[in-house]
């Protein structure tokens, strides 16, 4: 049995136990398979940039959002403040981002995109819609798209049950 991965074991479905069968049914366990299937398309799609999803996710939101501060950073992508500070330091080690002490208040620390870092963004969306593509693949247009509108409607409505609640950037 420990041999089978996940998806071997699923499709088992007659000879899955009754409570392995109610847990692979679960929303809550098939959203996270499904987030670790989405981050390893994208990473192999992304894999010659060594991007993963959450270092995308910063640098496209500074691109829209130069100079945005750690904190509002975090919120806009969802993100607690370690998880942030995690992919900042190593946007920053590649130089990626450059951290500096904010304009308005020296105690925030506010962050924007280098010259490298705009260039790998650029050199990213190629791949990253072949992620994307990739990963909707299985569905038909009208169930990629009814796909994201639930998902949408189930994080919407949710939101606030977040330990890390996503705003968007100019929307505080």
């Amino acid at each position: 049995m420990d041999s089978l991965n996940t998806s071997q074991f699923v499709s088992l479905n007659a000879k899955t136990p009754v409570s392995l069968s109610r847990l692979y049914a679960r929303p809550g366990f098939l959203l996270r398979r499904a987030h670790q299937i989405s981050a390893a398309v994208f990473e192999d799609e992304c894999r010659e940039l060594a991007l993963t999803p959450a270092q995308f996710g910063v640098l496209t939101v500074l691109r829209s959002h130069p100079g945005l501060g750690q904190s509002s950073l975090a919120r806009a992508l969802g993100f607690d403040k370690v998880t942030v500070l995690r992919v900042l330091r190593g946007l920053e080690t590649r130089g990626y981002v450059a951290r500096a002490p904010a304009a308005d208040n020296k105690r925030n620390v506010s962050v924007a995109l280098t010259a490298e870092g705009i260039a790998v963004l650029s050199q990213a969306q190629r791949p990253a819609e072949r992620a994307y593509k990739r990963l909707l693949a299985p569905l038909d247009k009208n169930q990629q798209a009814q796909l994201v509108e639930l998902l949408q409607l189930l994080t919407g409505e949710l939101e606030d049950d977040a330990r890390a609640a996503f705003v968007p950037p100019g929307q505080r």
